[in-house]
């Protein structure tokens, strides 16, 4: 062996020894800074099903109109229609049960809190969080009237919104199954054969049967 390989390991070891003696190298838990309460609200922005986190603010489906044409129409159409590929979210009432199931806010989400959150946390695309309180309040009132929830004059703020009655609030239920476990995926003795039974949304991408080998 060269001498140069075999001072290899003392030199990486001298070179480490500054490393490890260096007394300003923060020690384990010493990483990172406490936040303070106005840092860490501007991160705490969730809104739960029952309301809680809502902020003050209110607006009504009339006012929201305006919001809407300004900041949401060009991608979801006037109506709630959708543009090109751009999400539709009017309609689909009765939808959930066929090949082509339509989920807007009305035929599908089954709380009126998770519009106004989506809302303040990701619209308008690509300028999220740009929207004061009252803006996503009227803009939450406007989809609901959209959809029928709702009527054109209901204000909605921090206290009414959370009464609000989703069309599909009773359509999600926990897995009765207790055979079922959360993340449990089949990594042995899995099954030989597995059926479709039943399809998000039926695009006739997904063949049926397995096609005959050619």
């Amino acid at each position: 062996m060269s001498r140069s390989l075999k001072l290899l390991p003392l030199a990486l070891a001298v070179l480490a020894l500054p490393a490890l003696a260096d007394p300003n190298l923060p020690k384990k838990g010493e990483l990172g800074t406490t936040l303070k309460p106005e840092e860490v609200a501007r991160w705490d922005i969730d809104v739960r099903p029952d309301g809680q986190g809502l902020p003050p603010g209110k607006g009504t489906a009339r006012e929201g109109e305006q919001v809407w044409m300004e900041q949401c129409a060009s991608c979801h159409g006037e109506f709630g229609e959708g543009v090109d590929r751009w999400p539709v979210l009017m309609g689909g009432k009765g939808s959930l049960a066929t090949d082509a199931p339509v989920k807007t806010p009305g035929s599908y989400w089954p709380y009126a809190s998770t519009v106004w959150d989506y809302i303040y946390r990701a619209m308008p695309f690509g300028n999220a969080q740009s929207l004061t309180h009252d803006q996503v309040y009227a803009l939450t009132a406007y989809i609901l009237n959209m959809d029928d929830v709702i009527p054109a004059d209901f204000v909605l703020d921090a206290k009414t919104l959370p009464t609000v009655k989703m069309p599909n609030a009773d359509g999600f239920v926990v897995d009765p199954r207790p055979e079922m476990k959360a993340a449990d995926p089949c990594m042995k003795n899995c099954k030989a054969e597995v059926t479709i039974t039943g399809h998000a949304r039926k695009i006739g991408v997904t063949p049926e049967e397995q096609a005959p080998m050619q």
